[in-house]
């Protein structure tokens, strides 16, 4: 499929944004696709049914998302779909400079670099789990096959091959959490069988300012959403695909249907976690039959090691490629934006001369993905020992950078006055306040520092920027009502909107039927 794909490809854009034609629902899928990282659908299962503090109260995380898709479809997809950019991060060089370009692009690919290294190393010591392989064959059989299909057919192989990825995924964790309900004599009967403060969807007991409670209601829900805002609307990785819809009113389509149907699929993901809890209630040997790491049980290889102990042969098979095509399909579209920030961000502005034609500039993508994708894999080798403790801090580094790069957009979308120079001194100001909350006030929920790190960048550029900017019309790079109006979103979008506010509202009474505390 991608060897036919690359025939079409005349140009960096047809590579890198499929020159603006792909389907919405394709590209939905695809980015939910990316969502369904290996370590999520390891993680949250363990989440749920082992760790301190854990349980269905990871659910009412998922409330923030329609809410950031209204956010993101209103104030940034417009803007970047009238750009008509490659890297998201081309923008902050219009509407700012190229330094603030640089800052941010730059902080995206090392932070991807070193999470697509991350997941490598996952999926590889999970295949090796439980088929018998060696890591270095894993590694190979999950990278190589990945790094093949994304250099032949770029952005289109990504898409195509995530949309396929998809629906075995949700086939084979659909299967799984059947199994495991009805072996536990029933949905009700299962939350039964595990803690009741497990079963508690929503919790509105913290406040998680100071509290010692990262999974409160009003953090995960506020910080939740900005982390979404900046995940959805800022990430290369995320946006690139966005970006490949023909038309606006196809990139509202493809927020919609990530705001409607991202809550199944992670509602799917914490069922199948409290079978496992409940499964482990009833088979005493099974915490025990886990690999250790630190001389304490590996949970996260909790849903792998049930794989091998009860799922028929064939069907082991089918979960195991299950979960692989879930890392395939997350690491093709990392690389794929590291190489697309780093041809359009760094090596084209300085080898202008170089890449003057659009083939050149096809070659240069695609021999920039090798370069990514050997890259992940042989950090895969290095993360070994400090697997576990850094695969545990990628979602609080997340939240350590996230508020503070919406902020930079922000600057650029909202206010006419920030300059390069003020946004920059406030990303590092709102990133050395959330680096002391980390350090020094770990009470304060990690998922706050997204809304405090983007107040502060904000404020500090502000105050940081002096006079207004002098570019020529920078009010051609920022938002504004008059332009969204003109698009028609108003009138033809409200209703979507609305939907989405309702289905937030639904999504809660849903979680209310699971229990609060």
């Amino acid at each position: 499929m991608s060897l036919y794909l690359s025939r079409q490809q005349t140009s960096a854009e047809d590579y890198f944004v499929a020159s603006n034609s792909g389907n919405a629902l394709s590209i939905a899928l695809s980015v939910m696709a990316t969502q369904c990282s290996t370590n999520s659908i390891l993680g949250a299962p363990a989440f749920v049914a082992f760790v301190v503090g854990g349980g269905l109260v990871w659910l009412q995380y998922e409330l923030a998302l329609p809410l950031a898709m209204i956010f993101i479809a209103i104030f940034l997809i417009p803007i970047f779909h009238r750009e008509r950019l490659v890297s998201v991060y081309l923008y902050l060089g219009r509407r700012f400079d190229d330094k603030t370009q640089w800052l941010i692009s730059g902080l995206f690919q090392v932070s991807r670099a070193a999470v697509a290294g991350i997941t490598v190393y996952g999926v590889a010591s999970m295949v090796s789990v439980v088929t018998g392989l060696s890591f270095t064959q894993s590694v190979l059989l999950f990278g190589a096959i990945t790094i093949v299909y994304d250099v032949l057919g770029g952005i289109r192989a990504v898409i195509i091959s995530d949309v396929v990825q998809m629906v075995i995924l949700t086939s084979v964790l659909g299967y799984l959490a059947y199994l495991l309900i009805a072996s536990a004599g029933g949905v009700e009967a299962m939350l039964a069988q595990i803690p009741a403060e497990r079963t508690a969807a929503l919790s509105f007991r913290h406040h998680g300012l100071g509290d010692g409670h990262d999974f409160a209601f009003l953090p995960m829900l506020i910080g939740g959403f900005f982390l979404y805002v900046a995940y959805y609307g800022c990430d290369q990785s995320q946006v690139q695909r966005q970006l490949c819809a023909a038309t606006q009113d196809d990139n509202q389509k493809i927020l919609l249907i990530n705001g409607v149907l991202r809550f199944p699929l992670v509602l799917l993901y914490c069922l199948i976690g409290a079978g496992l809890a409940a499964y482990a209630t009833s088979h005493t040997d099974f915490l025990s039959s886990l690999p250790l790491i630190n001389d304490a049980p590996n949970y996260n290889m909790a849903l792998p090691v049930l794989f091998s102990r009860e799922l028929p042969a064939g069907v082991v098979g089918l979960a195991v490629v299950a979960l692989l095509a879930a890392a395939m399909s997350s690491l093709d579209s990392v690389i794929n934006s590291l190489s697309a920030t780093t041809l359009k961000d760094f090596v084209k502005p300085a080898m202008r001369e170089r890449i003057a034609t659009p083939a050149q500039e096809l070659w240069w993508g695609r021999a920039l993905t090798v370069v990514w994708g050997v890259f992940a894999l042989v950090t895969a080798f290095f993360v070994d020992d400090i697997a576990s403790t850094v695969i545990v801090a990628v979602n609080k580094v997340g939240s350590l950078i996230n508020g503070p790069i919406l902020g930079v957009f922000l600057l650029g979308l909202l206010t006419q006055r920030a300059t390069g120079r003020g946004a920059r001194i406030g990303f590092f100001v709102g990133l050395a306040v959330n680096g002391f909350l980390w350090a020094a006030i770990p009470s304060v929920s990690w998922l706050w520092w997204n809304v405090i790190g983007l107040a502060a960048t904000m404020g500090v550029g502000l105050m940081t920027s002096g006079e207004a900017s002098s570019d020529p019309e920078p009010t051609d790079l920022m938002w504004s009502p008059a332009f969204y109006r003109s698009a028609g979103f108003t009138r033809s979008w409200a209703p979507a909107y609305g939907f989405l506010g309702l289905w937030t509202l639904l999504l809660m009474g849903v979680l209310m039927v699971f229990g609060a505390r």
